[in-house]
């Protein structure tokens, strides 16, 4: 680590590197949320940095969201807020980008083999099913997406079951239900023609333009624990992400 960052050093300022290393151990779930990171001192050694660059790498993850610092105790690893974290950075909008108040329904879930792809991302081993879960994005009552999201259903036991309650903020059950800790997402924003499923969901005619966003959800280890694929209206529906 220490050979990489001074590789980086080269284009980066030293307390990004600092910021760098400490995202490294959360994006690979080295450090997870509720975690004490290592002391000042101590990191300040490890990247041979001075304590003033690794204090102003520290400031800047708390005021992302990412640490957070406990008087007397030290600087921790934040769980995530599903109202207010990371996740404030992916947000839905209108079609001239203002932010909407979007309900979710559950329309279809079940166990299935999915496809190899799927399959593939997840490490799912051929004898083993996935879960399937449909949802359906409103505004004011009119369908403005609808998420396709599959998982290794051995993961989530039990959430094929209808009588499970999958609320709006659908990472905050996994992470309290079943102790899986949402680490990091990668997106992919495309558009397409509107397939005769999705437009019957959507309430649109049959190859109307919709807005795909194909989603790759990420626990510890780099462990792939959902594939998603959701299409929006592109009359009502827009993405943005804030990224700082």
């Amino acid at each position: 680590m220490i050979e990489l960052a001074g590789q980086v050093r080269k284009t980066e300022p030293l307390y990004q590197v600092v910021e760098n290393h400490l995202r490294d151990l959360i994006n690979t779930g080295t450090l997870v949320p509720g975690d004490l990171i290592p002391a000042e001192p101590k990191l300040a050694s490890q990247l041979n940095v001075s304590q003033g660059t690794v204090k102003k790498a520290i400031d800047n993850l708390v005021w992302q969201g990412l640490l957070y610092r406990h008087q007397g105790k030290g600087t921790f690893v934040s769980r995530i807020d599903f109202n207010n974290s990371l996740f404030k950075f992916f947000s839905y909008g209108d079609q001239m980008g203002h932010d909407v108040r979007v309900r979710k329904q559950t329309t279809d879930r079940h166990l299935e083999q999915g496809s190899g792809d799927v399959r593939k991302l997840l490490g799912v081993e051929k004898d083993q099913e996935l879960l399937y879960i449909e949802r359906i994005g409103t505004v004011d009552g009119v369908p403005g997406f609808v998420e396709y999201s599959w998982w290794d259903a051995n993961l989530v036991p039990g959430l094929e079951n209808e009588r499970v309650h999958i609320p709006d903020l659908f990472y905050a059950l996994i992470e309290e239900k079943f102790n899986i800790p949402v680490i990091r997402a990668e997106e992919t924003l495309t558009a397409e023609a509107c397939d005769a499923y999705t437009a019957e969901k959507l309430q649109v005619k049959k190859d109307a333009p919709v807005v795909v966003l194909n989603r790759i959800t990420y626990s510890t280890d780099n462990k792939i624990i959902e594939v998603r694929t959701s299409k929006g209206r592109a009359d009502i529906f827009s993405y943005k992400r804030e990224i700082r």
